[in-house]
C-alpha cells in the first residue's frame, strides 16, 4: 500500500515557507560579505530617502531600488553556492554562471545610482522631466 507523502496547504504552507526564507537570509547574512554590506548599505539609505523624497511615488522608487540590489545579491548567493556545490574544479561554464550573476548585481546597483541621481537631480531643478 503506497503511503501518502504529507504536504503543507495554505497557511501552514506561507508559514513554513516564511521559516525557510529567514533561514537563507540567516545564511548568507553569516556567510557573505557582499549580502551584509549591501544590507548595511540599505538599511543606512532608508532613513535618506524619507528625507529626500519629496512624494510617495520618489519615496517608493528609492525604496524599491535598494531592494532589488539586496534580492539580486541574495540570488547571486544562491547561484555561487550551487555552482561550488556541484564541484570546485575550474569549468567555463561555471565561471560563466558566477560572473553573469555578478553582473546582475552590477546592474542593479547601477539602477540605484540612476534612480536616485534623477530624483535627486529632479528635485533640485537641476533637470526638468520630461527631458523632450
Amino acid at each position: 500500500m503506497e503511503q501518502k507523502k504529507f504536504t503543507a496547504t495554505g497557511l501552514l504552507r506561507i508559514f513554513n515557507a516564511t521559516g525557510y526564507s529567514f533561514k537563507g537570509i540567516k545564511r548568507a547574512w553569516k556567510t557573505e560579505a557582499a549580502v551584509r554590506q549591501e544590507f548595511l548599505l540599505a538599511l543606512v539609505l532608508v532613513p535618506v530617502a524619507v528625507c529626500l523624497a519629496q512624494s510617495v511615488t520618489q519615496l517608493a522608487l528609492m525604496l524599491l531600488s535598494l531592494f532589488i540590489v539586496v534580492i539580486t545579491e541574495l540570488l547571486n548567493t544562491a547561484i555561487e553556492y550551487v555552482v561550488d556545490r556541484i564541484g570546485t574544479e575550474r569549468h567555463d561554464l561555471s565561471g560563466a554562471a558566477k560572473d553573469i550573476a555578478s553582473a546582475a548585481v552590477f546592474f542593479s546597483l547601477a539602477q540605484v545610482v540612476c534612480i536616485w541621481g534623477c530624483i535627486i537631480l529632479s528635485n533640485l531643478n537641476w533637470i526638468q522631466f520630461p527631458l523632450f
